[in-house]
């Protein structure tokens, strides 16, 4: 069976089954730690790397039944299974296929508790949205799932909605993520080793990603600031069917990343769009103090007007101007090679930057692997392993942990490793480094010393 098919089949095979959220602590923990295990064996520790000939077939059921087991447990399990599905470029192309189908397929939650989170939202009025919505959701993520429908006035709309259980399912994995590193380290590159942090910021935001009524706010905040912009189209948001279980926007639909890919888009195009993509989730940080940290392509879709819709936006950090001239301080630090620098800019933002020659080497390493498509001057593609020598330094459990690099920083390398392995495949090519040296030149005039959002 081609890839392509058999991706196909696994995700109509998820999308059609219903099941719900596992939410005992117990069996959490024994599914999880086994699906864990068996993704950081079979994939962090190099069993299906380098496959050149291809994937066998019984790795291939293998890893088709550790993607089935991921989504079903949701949560942090199935978001370990999107981060490697993407970021990873030494996978073989067949792993990351069945991987990403974690981005938009897993078992849906039963109708009737879908049907049952509505009522308890809208109350006499569910019938009427019900009469318009489809029993099957055409998108299954790790904290809900997406119905297309149609509300009276006869607009067509997305309703998400959350899963039942998540809260609770969510709150027993970081119970056990506090006894250990292993979904830590599968999750986010680095965060084994300053565990506490990263499982506190972790923590905040996967369970604010359950507040629809917080992620309705920030979508329309995103939508107001991208109003004009003549590639990103973020859908509006229909309030009146909205709730903190519920989040109802306009349906846009659009082609998948590999369905576009497939049209064989012209040069023009890519760097049009790789250039989109690139302002959205990093310009967005140095001019309004936000970043959208989920850049997974199971979050946008292409259109055929030459647009790209942006969906999910529970997943937004923000800072405050003070920050963010420390960080636009360290891009150029980091640009121009100069120690003094990048030492003054790690401390502004509350890191400890190490003393020593070796310390230091390893300090420019991962910074100069973090902003590596900055670095040289001009037009050029990013490349598939950009960033993977920051990787390598960030499992380096030591020297991280004398970084003490906050929390939220850490999100700020998955942003980036996920958005280097979405243009490298994407093969657009722009002046990355001019781009973002004059974003960081607008953030350090900033006077404004609050956020754009507080939450």
């Amino acid at each position: 069976m081609r890839e392509e098919d058999l991706v196909q089949l696994l995700r109509e095979q998820l999308l059609g089954t219903e099941r719900p959220v596992v939410r005992s602590g117990l069996e959490r923990l024994w599914k999880t730690g086994r699906g864990a295990a068996g993704l950081a064996l079979s994939v962090v520790g190099g069993k299906l790397r380098g496959k050149g000939e291809g994937l066998e077939a019984a790795d291939v059921r293998a890893v088709s039944q550790l993607v089935s087991r991921l989504g079903e447990l949701k949560g942090i399990a199935m978001k370990a299974g999107q981060v490697l599905g993407y970021i990873d470029p030494t996978l073989p192309p067949e792993l990351r296929g069945l991987l990403s189908v974690l981005q938009t397929a897993s078992p849906a939650s039963p109708f009737p508790q879908v049907e049952a989170t509505l009522r308890d939202a809208f109350g006499a009025r569910t019938d009427v949205l019900l009469a318009g919505l489809e029993r099957q959701p055409v998108s299954v993520a790790s904290i809900g799932q997406v119905h297309r429908a149609r509300i009276p006035e006869g607009t067509e709309v997305a309703v998400k909605v959350r899963h039942p259980g998540i809260v609770e399912a969510l709150q027993s994995d970081f119970r056990t993520a506090s006894r250990g590193s292993s979904f830590a380290s599968v999750l986010l590159p680095g965060a084994s080793s300053s565990i506490k942090s990263f499982i506190d910021e972790a923590r905040t935001t996967l369970l604010e990603e359950c507040d629809f009524s917080l992620e309705r706010e920030r979508q329309a905040t995103f939508a107001r600031l991208f109003a004009g912009d003549e590639v990103i189209l973020i859908p509006a948001v229909e309030p009146e069917w909205c709730a903190r279980a519920v989040l109802t926007t306009r349906w846009m639909p659009g082609q998948s990343f590999d369905a576009f890919l497939a049209t064989n888009p012209s040069q023009e195009v890519r760097d049009r769009m790789g250039v989109a993509l690139f302002s959205f989730y990093v310009g967005t940080l140095y001019r309004h103090g936000l970043f959208h940290g989920d850049p997974h392509p199971g979050n946008y879709a292409f259109r055929e007007d030459g647009r790209v819709v942006v969906y999910d936006f529970g997943c937004v950090r923000s800072f405050d101007a003070a920050t963010l001239r420390a960080f636009s301080a360290l891009v150029d630090a980091v640009r121009a090679d100069e120690e003094g620098r990048v030492r003054e800019a790690m401390v502004a933002l509350g890191a400890q930057p190490p003393g020593d020659a070796e310390g230091l080497a390893k300090l420019r390493a991962l910074l100069r692997g973090f902003f590596a498509p900055l670095l040289e001057q001009g037009p050029r593609l990013v490349h598939p392993g950009a960033g993977f020598e920051a990787q390598e330094v960030l499992r380096d459990k030591l020297f991280l942990a004398k970084l003490s690099l906050p929390g939220r920083f850490l999100f700020l390398f998955r942003l980036r490793f996920g958005l280097y392995a979405v243009l490298a495949r994407l093969g657009a090519v722009a002046d990355w480094g001019a781009l973002e040296s004059a974003w960081a030149a607008e953030a350090r005039l900033t006077k404004k010393d609050e956020p754009t959002m507080t939450r």
